[in-house]
């Protein structure tokens, strides 16, 4: 133990004494963390300067008109670009986007093309189109660069999506606001003539009885006639009001007519939008196939497919409920044949997120997808895709001419009950008649009390006629289901179709830049670094003249000398990374104490290599590194490298040292530090076999070969 202690204590005392000595071991302490630095302050927010990379805008729109309003979505998209500071919109002509994309002066371009304006409008027609912004991307300029720009022009696309919705929803919802007042204003008088109705029905055969009775009492036949003279106005106001009644209705169904003509085109928009997620979904597929994509844009990509495919089960939830009111209210064939395929693709679609959710679960944990899930959410995206095409294939031809059909068959029965209280209108004469004679036979005797009696029956079957029609027509439908649909909150639908979902994030570990969240890869590196430095400076022998050591006492003595080094250089580092730098830790104390048993293990590991194997270890620590860096997931998660690297992953030091690190900067979990520590003290005892048991023997094994590689004066 003297003599191992006695090598330390001789390097400390030369070190010491020497001044070059002692630059030249400081500078070896102090230069990996210039390199741990540079490295964090390069990369310490670059998400925050995304609106340095510049992106040309060229608006070729030539607007168009809808219903007489002037549209010129190009110039608003414009204006709302300008405001947007999160990107470097640089608006410029074509010739000059064309030039800049090509010599890499713009990252990206976005053209909106002249049509772009009349494609919106073309959904208030029978043939829309969908309209495009062209987005051309130079990928050769930079790697990451074209994922953030896609970004910026997936994010217009879905605010002219959104205001689009906003804006088409809300004019369909208002159509129907007014339709729904005007009809709830005539409400009163529909009840009203409704309960006279009913009641002079339920009367008949109270008075087919008086007749009877008054047969033989003439006075109570008289006081029964005078009680049926005095409904006889209110039954013709009764037949008056019923036949404002059904033209008020008839005027309601054409006004539902026009409605649903204006509605049409935003539930065919609606369509579109599942259609959209649809494609969505289909294009994650090829997304997660992509092995070299970063997983933040990876997981923001499935973020955003789930939010789309949220949007459009709602959406679609929604127009299956509105299908079936309307084939509840008119029973036409085009009604039920679209509930019924909407309902087969809400299946489809719920099926599309739970795939969506158990792939966006498996990246979360750092897990690749199953080939056969990623291949599952393929075909259900085709089958979703599918049956949306097959849908709007038959909107126009099957099912809006369907519903319509339905509406008019609706009209015609109405035009029929119409008929009917003109009938009856035109009998109120009749009936006041015999009413009236029915008084003054009364008087007459029993001869004309026959004949009213005689001509009743007559009159009830035309009151329950009309009655029955009454009742057929509230049968198909219940007008304040009706009023409830036609009512709702034209701003409030309209704003909730434009965006259903809100998204509330909870971050667990949060982590205030991207340099802190990366110093823990940065730091771990340059710790490795720093100890290829000392084995590549110092020599790992010890030469004392007259003194002969043995091998363990060399091996010991000697790391204790590079371990105080290492330590050194351990401190420069972290302490850099807290108070020069200003990196986040949740742990500080941790953060130094963690970089400081990475710095006792990594040096042990290269300096066994390099004690044991010479130059030769010296290649292996580089070889390791080299390793590190790729299969340790310091920088992408592991999960995205190719099967090589995750095949390795597990048995690389670097891959619980970073872990270790990330515990102390992100929040720590002692369990995980556990086992992190557990597998370096691991790596630290094979080091210490290696070193302790096969020193002595690869040493003498390999003596003849180095001898000889130093004969040649290249190497040492």
């Amino acid at each position: 133990m003297k003599r191992l202690l006695a090598i330390y204590l001789n390097d400390m005392s030369r070190i010491g004494r020497n001044w070059a000595a002692t630059i030249i071991i400081l500078g070896l302490a102090f230069l990996p963390s210039l390199y741990a630095w540079f490295n964090i302050l390069a990369s310490w927010d670059p998400y925050s300067n995304t609106g340095s990379l510049a992106i040309a805008v060229v608006n070729e729109d030539s607007g168009a008109t809808a219903r007489g309003r002037e549209l010129k979505l190009g110039d608003e998209i414009v204006a709302s670009l300008k405001d947007d500071k999160r990107i470097g919109w640089t608006f410029v002509d074509a010739a000059e986007a064309d030039r800049g994309v090509l010599h890499g002066t713009y990252f990206a371009s976005l053209t909106i093309p002249p049509e772009f304006s009349e494609h919106i409008a073309s959904v208030l027609t029978a043939t829309p189109q969908k309209a495009e912004i062209l987005y051309n991307v130079n990928e050769k300029s930079n790697a990451i660069s074209p994922k953030i720009t896609s970004k910026g022009a997936t994010g217009i696309q879905e605010e002219v999506t959104k205001q689009f919705i906003k804006t088409a929803n809300g004019a369909i919802f208002q159509v129907m606001n007014e339709v729904g007042t005007e009809l709830e204003q005539e409400l009163p008088a529909i009840a009203a003539a409704k309960t006279v109705l009913f009641r002079l029905e339920d009367m008949f055969p109270e008075l087919n009885k008086l007749v009877d009775t008054g047969m033989s009492d003439l006075d109570k036949a008289s006081a029964i006639a005078a009680k049926a003279e005095s409904y006889v106005p209110e039954v013709a106001k009764l037949a008056e009001t019923g036949q404002a009644v059904t033209e008020q209705v008839g005027s309601w169904i054409d006004r539902s007519g026009e409605a649903l003509d204006t509605l049409a085109p935003g539930i065919k928009q609606d369509l579109f939008l599942l259609q959209q997620a649809a494609t969505s979904a289909k294009q994650l597929t090829g997304v997660l196939q992509d092995a070299k994509i970063d997983p933040a844009l990876l997981q923001a990509e499935l973020d955003r497919v789930s939010r789309r495919l949220a949007v459009a089960s709602e959406v679609n939830s929604r127009l299956i409920t509105l299908f079936e009111r309307l084939n509840s209210l008119t029973g036409g064939k085009g009604s039920a044949l679209a509930a019924g395929k909407l309902q087969q693709l809400q299946r489809s679609l719920q099926l599309q997120t739970t795939i969506v959710e158990r792939i966006s679960t498996a990246i979360a944990k750092g897990e690749k997808p199953a080939d056969m899930l990623v291949a599952d959410l393929g075909k259900v995206s085709q089958d979703v895709a599918d049956g949306l095409e097959d849908i709007l294939g038959r909107f126009d031809t099957e099912i809006v001419p369907g519903i319509a059909e339905g509406a008019k068959v609706a009209k015609e029965k109405l035009g029929k009950a119409h008929a009917a209280l003109v009938d009856a209108s035109g009998s109120i004469p009749d009936i006041s008649k015999i009413v009236s004679d029915a008084s003054k036979g009364l008087a007459a005797g029993q001869k004309e009390l026959a004949a009213v009696k005689e001509a009743l029956p007559g009159v009830e079957a035309k009151v329950k006629e009309l009655a029955e029609r009454v009742r057929s027509f509230e049968n198909q439908g219940s007008i304040t289901d009706i009023l409830r649909l036609l009512k709702l909150d034209a701003q409030k639908e309209s704003e909730f179709f434009a965006e259903p979902v809100v998204l509330k994030e909870n971050r667990l570990f949060p982590i205030p830049n991207y340099g802190s969240a990366m110093s823990p890869f940065f730091t771990t590196l340059s710790l490795w670094v720093g100890a290829l430095l000392l084995v590549s400076l110092l020599t790992v022998e010890v030469h004392e003249a007259g003194i002969a050591y043995k091998s363990y006492q060399v091996y010991i003595g000697r790391y204790l000398t590079f371990l105080t080094i290492a330590l050194v250089q351990s401190l420069f580092v972290t302490l850099g990374d807290l108070y020069v730098l200003g990196t986040y830790a949740a742990s500080p104390g941790w953060f130094v104490a963690f970089g400081m048993l990475l710095s006792a293990v990594f040096m042990l590991i290269v300096y066994t290599l390099v004690s044991v194997f010479g130059n030769v270890g010296k290649a292996m620590a580089i070889v390791l590194l080299v390793l590190q860096l790729a299969g340790s997931g310091g920088t992408f998660p592991v999960q995205l490298t190719p099967p090589f690297f995750q095949a390795i992953h597990p048995y690389l030091p670097f891959t619980y040292a970073i872990g270790l690190m990330r515990e102390a900067v992100g929040g720590i979990l002692w369990d995980a530090v556990g086992y992190d520590i557990l597998m370096l003290l691991i790596y630290a005892g094979i080091a210490l076999v290696i070193g302790l048991a096969l020193k002595t023997w690869i040493n003498a094994s390999s003596a003849k070969l180095v001898n000889k590689a130093k004969e040649s004066k290249i190497i040492h």
